[in-house]
């Protein structure tokens, strides 16, 4: 059993972070799961193509990170919780239908995954898109080291 799957009281888990972000959204209810494959998210669509059918959740990695975040927003849409991961530069693909679903809004839960690569380990370069979700009005959750 994935690590992510132990749900019993009281077990605990050692998990990377973006294992972590998929346990969090199994917890939420999380009903569609999709993404672009890139470091330094990659984990996160692989560990849901790994237990996406022990625990009915639809997922799919799409063909780019625009089609990605619109799938993931058209359920969030339907009434799906979802949840849409990419590394950093890939915002950038994603960028059209961000700023407008943030002015449309949402009906069930909505997460974007926006993997930063500080430092620029697998990357050609640094983004800081905080400053993107304040110019569309979006909340962002920035974990401290």
């Amino acid at each position: 059993m994935h690590p992510v799957l132990k749900d019993a009281p009281g077990v605990k888990a050692l998990l990377l972070g973006n294992e972590a972000i998929v346990r969090g959204a199994l917890e939420a209810g999380v009903g569609v799961a999709t993404g672009y494959p890139g470091t330094p998210a990659s984990e996160i669509g692989d560990t849901f193509a790994r237990i996406a059918g022990q625990r009915l959740v639809h997922f799919e990695y799409s063909v780019n990170e625009k089609v990605a975040y619109e799938a993931a927003y058209g359920a969030c849409l339907g009434g799906v919780r979802s949840i849409c991961s990419m590394k950093h530069l890939g915002l950038n693909v994603a960028a059209d239908p961000l700023v407008t679903s943030a002015y449309v809004g949402t009906v069930a839960g909505f997460v974007v995954v926006s993997a930063a690569d500080p430092g620029c380990h697998t990357s050609p370069n640094e983004q800081d898109h905080r400053y993107l979700a304040r110019m569309s009005y979006i909340p962002v959750l920035d974990p401290s080291c």
